[in-house]
């Protein structure tokens, strides 16, 4: 069951949480409607190749991940996209690409979005295609102490310069 192992830790630490079931979907911005929940309050989690290692960007699913910026504030020597066919393994107990943020986890580093950080609370998938789980941002950031960078450009701004889908 993919929501064991966050369920546990979370209820591990005493963290007050929803679960939100929906109509399948695979994308960020259909899980958003399909949930009823905004974009910018769903945070999608995007597995990137930072120099050898895997790491997490969370960022609202209304916004796509600046690759050049997220490398340079990491001081990155290279950054680029993990493909799901890298990542899947990585993650057993989930949908592949329907991870939580919570890379502490699963051994990896975190980047969360300056813009998703200001949140009360945040929704994210909790390991399947079907379910969301939300709670309060504080919560996740002292469980996951995220790295906070900006790193993210809004859809109108990505359109115009051609970013590249996936990062959706």
């Amino acid at each position: 069951m993919p929501l064991a192992k966050l369920r546990g830790f979370l209820d591990s630490n005493q963290i007050k949480y929803e679960l939100i079931s929906h109509a399948t979907a695979y994308t960020a911005q259909g899980t958003a409607a399909t949930a009823h929940v905004g974009g910018d309050e769903l945070a999608k989690t995007v597995i990137v190749k930072l120099d050898d290692t895997f790491a997490m960007a969370v960022l609202p699913a209304s916004r796509r991940v600046d690759l050049a910026t997220l490398q340079t504030a990491t001081g990155a020597k290279s950054l680029r996209l993990a493909s799901e066919l890298e990542f899947k393994d990585l993650f057993p107990d989930c949908d592949t690409g329907a991870m939580p943020p919570f890379g502490n986890l699963y051994g990896m580093q975190v980047f969360v979005e300056e813009t998703l950080a200001g949140k009360q609370e945040i929704a994210f998938n909790a390991g399947s295609h079907t379910e969301l789980m939300r709670l309060a941002y504080a919560d996740f950031c002292r469980l996951v102490k995220p790295m906070v960078l900006k790193f993210s450009l809004a859809r109108a701004r990505a359109a115009a310069i051609g970013a590249d889908d996936r990062l959706w």
